[in-house]
């Protein structure tokens, strides 16, 4: 099963995106991630890619598209895929379907995650990620057992730039002017879904599987 999760910055995706990804066997395609991996590196297009991402901008298409075509086309993701930060916007949706025509790849679910501000914000700002493995915690919802250390492995967690309250702000404003469009371009479809994404994360996972359907 190949599915789209979006909706705004701090709703979820990730979080719900890897738990169904362990569940059933998907790739998780994270766009942050992959981007986060590139600035990591060093790279020529991580160090353009941080320049944006710094202050909550989003990343040119350009940049994007190509990342995300390897993932897809990946022998691991035979199993399905789950696309989390991709598309974030008309043209990158316009330019997926392209993309999936050429390798004969369908989506069966495209799945919008919403949650108010006040709740975004919220998790946002008490998000801390381990520089080892990745694993996300939260300040108040979900705190490592020592803190500052990642339960999993022992890592240092750390708040990402762009989770200070300033950037945040500035996000969540990219997400209504370029981001938010993507509702009327996927509302129309026979895959696409709704989902609650506030409250208990089990029950927001319940919701989510229920809008997915029989999963094989």
């Amino acid at each position: 099963m190949n599915i789209i999760l979006f909706g705004p910055p701090g709703v979820g995706k990730g979080t719900q995106g890897t738990r169904l990804s362990e569940d059933y066997g998907f790739l998780p395609i994270a766009m942050g991630d992959l981007l986060r991996s590139e600035v990591k590196e060093g790279s020529d297009l991580g160090l353009k890619a941080k320049t944006y991402m710094d202050v909550g901008a989003l990343v040119p298409d350009a940049v994007v598209i190509g990342m995300i075509e390897s993932r897809i086309v990946a022998d691991d993701a035979a199993k399905g895929f789950v696309l989390d930060g991709f598309p974030r916007n008309v043209v990158q949706a316009e330019a997926l379907v392209d993309m999936l025509a050429k390798h004969a790849v369908l989506i069966d679910r495209v799945v919008f995650m919403q949650a108010n501000k006040a709740v975004l914000v919220e998790r946002l700002s008490g998000r801390l990620i381990c520089s080892a493995c990745g694993f996300g915690f939260h300040r108040h919802h979900s705190p490592p057992e020592k803190e500052g250390c990642c339960d999993r492995c022992g890592g240092t967690l750390y708040q990402r730039d762009d989770d200070c309250e300033d950037v945040i702000e500035s996000r969540l404003k990219v997400y209504v002017t370029q981001t938010a469009p993507l509702l009327d371009y996927y509302s129309g479809s026979d895959l696409f879904r709704s989902v609650d994404a506030e409250g208990d994360l089990d029950d927001i996972y319940s919701r989510l599987q229920q809008a997915l359907g029989e999963i094989n």
